[in-house]
Order: C-alpha cells, then structure tokens, then sequence
C-alpha cells in the first residue's frame, strides 16, 4: 500500500501546484449543469492527477468528477474532486480541498484531504491510524462525545437538504449543542482531529465521501448513511459521520425517524 500512498501524495502535490497560483487570482468561472462554480483550477487540476495515476497505474481506473469515470469496473479505483469548496474557493476562503481515495473492489481503502493554500493534510489507510501535517499544529483523533447535547454539528449548507431530508436534518440540528455552517470536506478534516463531533449531509457524490471514510475512521469515527449502513458506489448522497461511534444510533435516529 505505500506506493499507493506515495501516488496520492504525488497527485495531491500536482493538484497544489495548479491550485495555488489560481487561488484568490481573477478566474472565469461557469456554470456547471447543478449551478455549482467550476474553474479553470477544478479542470487542470485533476487532469494533473488523473495523467500521474494513469502514469503509475496503467490497470487502475480513475473517476473524477469533472471528467467522469474510466475504467470504472477495475480492481482499484481512483476516485477524485479537485476542488472540494469550490464556492469557496472561487471567494477566497481556505476551506476548501482536493480529495484522493482510493476503493479496492468498491471498498475506501485509502483517502487524502489536501487544503493546498494553508499546507495540511490528512492521509487515511484503511487498518492504519490516520496521519496529519499541518504548519498550525494539532494530533488526529476524534473526541470522545457520547451524547448528541454535548456534540458540535458541522454542515455544508442549509440549502444542500431536498425536501425530504429537512426534517431529519433539523431533529439532529435540534439535539445538537450547536451547529456550525462551512466548511465542505474541512469540516470532515476537523472532525478528525477531535474540533467537531458530527457532520450530516446530502447530494454527496463518491467523489465527496470515498477520501473521507479511511481519514476519520482512522482517526477513531465512523462514516455511513443516514441509516447507519455501509455507504457504496450506488449510495443515496447522505452521509453521516460521527467522531465517537456511540452517537452513531442516536444520530441514525433521529435523521430516518
């Protein structure tokens, strides 16, 4: 697994180098099908990734989400997102980040959180204690928290919830201590070291939740849908992470009941 490590640093590093002189510059930004801003950074960004990966392994299949998937049935997957924020980086806030994981027969078995403008990075490897460098500071590892009152609540967007899914969602917001909006995949990345308890989200694509079920189980949580089960290629978008597996039942709970 470590030259699977090292490729992923490799691609994180490649992806830096076109993102970072991008950040905070005059872009052209477009509209993608669902709204969301694309740049010119998303675009050379993953194809700096996906020709490293294609470079090193010529079996493996990579699936991006500005160029879709290729070779999607293969043993080993690549799955990418550029720029996970990217309304946020297109206004100049460094929450944003480039995932790389890594599914074996459909399975996250390796995941990186890259934020290239402040220089951390959160490395998962499925069986393995999750590693983080940042010029901040700070140790992985989630935080005990074994009741939802006493637990920080992390979310996206209020807007991310389809009508359906609001309710659940502002039963757990209720139950919470107190929920803190932003962040996109930063807020799984502080969930990992222990600055938030519990992140509920929808409309998350694999390219969105694949890197961060190795980094925060890893760092002692769990990651699953909103019904606890093993989220998989053709999982609904909702996801759930908790930092101490014991709010994973209460959380479950009240987001399905």
């Amino acid at each position: 697994m470590q030259d699977f490590v090292e490729a992923a640093e490799a691609a994180a590093e490649a992806a830096g180098q076109v993102i970072r002189p991008l950040f905070r510059s005059a872009l052209l930004v477009e509209a993608k099908g669902d709204a969301s801003p694309v740049t010119e950074a998303d675009r050379k960004a993953e194809l700096a990734m996906r020709d490293l990966l294609r470079r090193r392994f010529p079996d493996h299949g990579i699936w991006g989400e500005e160029f879709g998937p290729e070779r999607q049935e293969a043993e080993y997957l690549w799955v990418l997102d550029p720029i996970d924020g990217t309304r946020a980086f297109v206004t100049g806030r460094p929450l944003f980040g480039t995932l790389i994981g890594l599914l074996h027969r459909g399975r996250p078995v390796l995941g990186v959180i890259d934020q290239p403008g402040i220089g951390e990075r959160w490395i998962g490897l499925a069986g393995e204690r999750t590693r983080f460098r940042s010029p901040l500071g700070g140790a992985p590892g989630c935080r005990p928290c074994a009741r939802l009152a006493e637990a920080e609540l992390s979310c996206t967007s209020p807007d991310m919830f389809e009508p359906k899914d609001r309710p659940g969602f502002e039963r757990l917001r209720a139950a919470a201590r107190r929920v803190t909006w932003g962040g996109d995949c930063y807020g799984y990345g502080l969930l990992a070291l222990g600055l938030v308890d519990v992140v509920a989200e929808c409309t998350m694509k694999p390219w969105d939740w694949a890197a961060l079920v190795p980094v925060l189980e890893g760092a002692g949580g769990r990651v699953t849908g909103w019904e606890g089960e093993t989220l998989t290629l053709e999982s609904d978008g909702r996801v759930l992470a908790v930092g101490d597996p014991a709010l994973l039942a209460e959380a479950v709970d009240l987001l399905r009941n």
